[in-house]
């Protein structure tokens, strides 16, 4: 099971635009807590202390104890939104968590055996991380904080899909309910591809052309005599 990781909130009674300009003034982020079949409820985080929590890649799956004043509910992140050109969080998103209703969480892949890939290290190919998280469903007791997979067997155009990762008991892939052609790829190994840049057409006469004829000495003499 994930760790639990307490969240410190504030409530927040100004609300839209403006509002929310002046709390990022103020180091604060404008947040709401949603779900539990209760109303959303609109609350402010501290910038400085959220993103050091955001430095933990177990924030981002685990389960959130986020604390308002002397009461405490479990959630867990369903949307981040950051400025796009600078270092700031511009807003969350937290999903209140039941303990006997199944959440939906995306969960980071570890890649365990790396330096020991078969068709790497014997074959010559190279390793491609074509996820690297993926969604899981659950109840939050059964949540994982990361999901392990052994590529060290892994041979030469061999790959391992999402029906192949190791879940934990409990715990199940949404997107494979969706059809067989959503199995897709997790971490493949392939052959490294040489690709050949052949000169285009009329290049070679250009540089054939381009090349300064060379003086012998014998000619150079005579051109001075004559001089």
């Amino acid at each position: 099971m994930s760790k639990t990781i307490e969240l410190l909130a504030e409530d927040r009674t100004d609300m839209g635009k403006g509002a929310s300009r002046r709390l990022r003034r103020d180091e604060k982020v404008p947040a709401v807590m949603y779900g539990g079949h209760r109303e959303p409820r609109a609350l402010m985080l501290d910038h400085v202390s959220l993103v050091r929590h955001l430095e933990n890649e177990a924030f981002y799956s685990s389960i959130l104890t986020v604390t308002v004043g002397d009461k405490s509910q479990p959630c867990v992140v369903k949307d981040i939104q950051r400025h796009p050109a600078k270092p700031r969080v511009m807003h969350v998103d937290l999903q209140r968590v039941l303990e006997d209703e199944e959440i939906k969480v995306r969960v980071p892949i570890h890649f365990n055996g790396e330096a020991m890939t078969v068709g790497v290290k014997q074959q010559g190919g190279v390793i491609s991380h074509l996820m690297t998280d993926v969604e899981v469903s659950c109840l939050p007791r059964d949540l994982p904080e990361y999901i392990e997979v052994d590529v060290a067997p892994l041979e030469l155009d061999q790959s391992i899909t999402l029906s192949q990762l190791p879940l934990p008991e409990g715990v199940s892939i949404p997107q494979l309910g969706q059809g067989e052609e959503f199995d897709q790829p997790v971490v493949a190994v392939h052959r490294i591809k040489v690709v050949e840049i052949e000169p285009e057409e009329g290049e070679e006469e250009v540089e054939e052309s381009a090349e300064v004829p060379t003086v012998k000495q014998d000619d150079q003499d005579e051109e001075s005599s004559e001089d």
